[in-house]
């Protein structure tokens, strides 16, 4: 049965990926299915497969990359829903979630007939509740709640001030708790995501279904004569940010160095200059010289960094699913990574496909990357592991097809309330 499918993306940022990449691929493979998809992205706008066609509803673009934090010029401001994105932001918090969804509803009512079923990926602003009610079935992804997000972050907070500024910025949590409440069908990307979304956000578990995610075995995948940079390791931070523990993998790779001088990471991702990871390095000019960034690469350069690559590193204190690991399991690479959130879920038991130790710790984490650096026979045999765990669960036909199951719930439950209304 082909569907005609709206989805939704507030940021398409092509880089990230519980934002683009996941867009990016589920899209081609509901394509490949026979669905016929558009996508409505907010920016940055994702880079999408052949034949799926995008609409572009432009934020006011205050969070761009090249200049953080801007404030628009009175030109840029065209509707009320601007002036709601600026007025959020001077209460100091995270408007685009909800003032994405108001330009989306506003778009949709235009194409009501167009489509026959909306697929949310997490922005869950107020406006998609009235789709769902009177327009178009409406089915969610939902990676992890932003509570996780906002719990981490508090915990390094210092003062009073700065706690009541995190609670602003993440105001946008309640809104899509209440959302996600009023939605038929949620996805999620693990089973350790589903029960934050039952904890954090009070969804029922009936309503919540766990569909993995995909890797692109036609892009990611082991080349047999490819040079192997020596003591080289590559991590893939999608956000310099508390959550992804890119300062503690910094300093994992201070003990790194001292055993092996050898030893260089590629972290595949923006420093942040307000970040810790990156005054860390500013301090240590001898570990610098052990570091490189890099960013706004492709896909293929991507995987190219990891057949390249010794070993790799997933520092993050949680993760609700973790698209590099699959990555890098994909390319035949042996992966050091940390028990956070759903990691030991997609990786399996420590030893099996990766080496896994608690989160937080440079040291156990330093050791871990040294013992996969120092011997072959293990990166061999976890390398033919994580080859093997791809094949038999992270495809993304599969997840496809798993997706359009609970698209065809999704309308037979909206065709049956409207029917008894």
């Amino acid at each position: 049965m082909e569907l005609k499918v709206a989805f939704s993306i507030y940021r398409g940022n092509p880089r990230s990926g519980g934002q683009g990449v996941y867009t990016r691929y589920l899209t081609k493979a509901l394509r490949d299915l026979g669905h016929a998809v558009t996508v409505f992205s907010g920016q940055p706008y994702p880079i999408l497969a052949e034949s799926i066609e995008l609409v572009k509803l432009p934020s006011l673009d205050m969070y761009r990359s090249e200049d953080p934090f801007r404030w628009p010029r009175l030109r840029e401001i065209e509707s009320m829903t601007d002036f709601a994105e600026i007025g959020i932001r001077l209460f100091g918090g995270f408007p685009e979630p909800r003032t994405f969804s108001t330009r989306l509803a506003r778009e949709l009512k235009a194409q009501l007939r167009t489509f026959d079923v909306l697929h949310d990926n997490q922005s869950l602003g107020n406006a998609i509740a009235y789709v769902t009610k009177d327009h178009l079935p409406v089915v969610a992804s939902v990676h992890h709640p932003i509570e996780v997000d906002r719990e981490i972050d508090l915990a390094l907070t210092t003062s009073i001030k700065d706690r009541l500024g995190k609670y602003r910025w993440y105001g946008f949590a309640a809104m899509q708790r209440t959302v996600a409440n009023e939605l038929e069908r949620i996805i999620t990307v693990s089973e350790h995501s589903k029960y934050d979304i039952m904890k954090y956000m009070a969804v029922k578990e009936k309503k919540i279904t766990v569909i993995h995610p995909g890797v692109d075995t036609e892009v990611f995948y082991p080349r047999e004569k490819t040079f192997k940079n020596q003591g080289q390791f590559i991590a893939v931070v999608s956000a310099d940010v508390h959550l992804k523990g890119l300062a503690v993998l910094i300093e994992a790779m201070g003990y790194v160095v001292k055993e092996n001088p050898e030893a260089r990471l590629v972290v595949v991702g923006k420093p942040n200059p307000e970040g810790q990871s990156y005054k860390m390095l500013e301090k240590d000019s001898n570990l610098k010289r052990h570091i490189q960034f890099t960013h706004g690469i492709s896909d293929e350069e991507l995987a190219n960094l990891y057949r390249e690559s010794q070993v790799a590193v997933i520092p993050s204190l949680y993760e609700g699913f973790s698209l590099p690991a699959i990555q890098a399991l994909a390319s035949g690479l042996p992966v050091a990574a940390t028990t956070g959130g759903a990691l030991p879920e997609v990786l399996g038991e420590s030893g099996q496909c990766a080496l896994l130790v608690e989160p937080g710790n440079p040291g156990t984490l330093a050791n871990a990357m040294l013992c996969l650096m120092q011997r072959e026979d293990l990166r061999e045999k976890l390398s033919a592991a994580g080859l093997q765990r791809v094949r038999e669960n992270f495809t993304w036909l599969k997840t496809a097809e798993k997706v359009t199951e609970q698209y065809l719930y999704a309308m037979d439950q909206f065709n049956f309330y409207r029917q008894n209304r």
